[in-house]
């Protein structure tokens, strides 16, 4: 009889569910729903999130299409990061459907953090991509984190070695798509934007601030005022920030590259489903790193990675003992 893990991840815009085949990894059931954030609004607020995802769970999971006793664990995202203290209220919804599925169906329970299955969603095609000089970055709405990662028994331990001082990457995408009158999450919208309408001036791009950290909050400023000139195509305004994104990505690997020896670079989250920076970044790194992309529906969030991380643990023990 098939064996599945069932991935739950209630993150701050979706409400995921996946579960895989835990001899093949086959993915058998990949369901999402973005939160719906009213126009011109930058966001939701957690408890008004919570509800959605209430309201959405037994929604997506109805689709379910195969015999609920082949589910032998369940996996969550229960926490933001994989440190002590981590929190946010919308991850207790998977957390505690997770718990009820799992007492129900008296099958295994195991919690992971969202940036690790953002991680183990990178590496699905190839997750026995294992070793000690892997640099991930987790850029979303609420995060922009290089991190020194390791495999450790159980999911990754992570350093913060770079990153933002102030806001995210998807925060400022988010704040000039409102500006620009474009639906939140944004991202996805302006990028349709550009490629549908490609008269594009070559602008020169603003200094980055920072190093390994960097400060990102004057550029709200800066592209709100080159907007609000109304001098330039909005396609060239976004395509200028996708770009200055993505040289602040290179620019701050660069930087790190000096004191760490990476081999591996896992660029995941909402963020990095972008064509435009995707583009740009493998044009300056490719050559220098193996460089890896989820793909890019699995960027985006997603319960396929929570699912697939006991396989990877499992795999990795094994490796160990051999």
């Amino acid at each position: 009889m098939a064996s599945y893990i069932l991935g739950i991840d209630t993150s701050a815009y979706t409400t995921s569910i996946a579960a895989v085949d835990s001899q093949t990894g086959e993915v058998i059931f990949d369901v999402r729903k973005i939160l719906t954030v009213p126009m011109g609004q930058k966001g939701l607020r957690q408890q008004d999130a919570v509800f959605q995802h209430l309201k959405n769970f037994p929604e997506l999971i109805q689709n379910i299409n195969f015999d609920l006793s082949q589910i032998k664990t369940v996996s969550v995202s229960s926490r933001p990061r994989n440190v002590v203290g981590s929190y946010m209220p919308v991850f207790t919804v998977g957390q505690n459907y997770g718990k009820v599925i799992a007492k129900t169906l008296n099958c295994d329970y195991i919690e992971y953090s969202h940036q690790e299955n953002h991680i183990s969603a990178s590496l699905i095609d190839d997750y026995k991509i294992i070793n000690n000089n892997i640099l991930a970055i987790h850029i979303s709405g609420g995060t922009t984190e290089f991190l020194s990662v390791y495999k450790s028994s159980k999911g990754y331990d992570s350093n913060i070695i770079g990153g933002s001082n102030d806001i995210t990457f998807g925060q400022l995408i988010d704040r000039i798509g409102t500006v620009m009158e474009f639906q939140f999450p944004c991202g996805f919208h302006m990028e349709k934007y550009i490629e549908s309408n490609q008269n594009i001036e070559n602008l020169k791009l603003p200094q980055i601030s920072g190093d390994n950290f960097i400060n990102l909050s004057g550029m709200e400023n800066y592209f709100k005022n080159l907007y609000e000139l109304d001098k330039y195509k909005k396609e060239t305004i976004i395509y200028l920030l996708f770009k200055y994104i993505a040289t602040c990505i290179i620019n701050i690997i660069k930087n790190l590259s000096i004191e760490n020896n990476f081999n591996t670079i896992i660029i995941t989250g909402g963020v990095a489903s972008n064509s435009t920076i995707r583009k740009i970044v493998l044009e300056n790194l490719n050559t220098k790193y193996e460089v890896i992309f989820p793909s890019k529906e699995n960027s985006s969030d997603n319960a396929i990675g929570v699912a697939y991380m006991p396989i990877i643990d499992r795999w990795y023990n094994e490796a160990k003992t051999n």
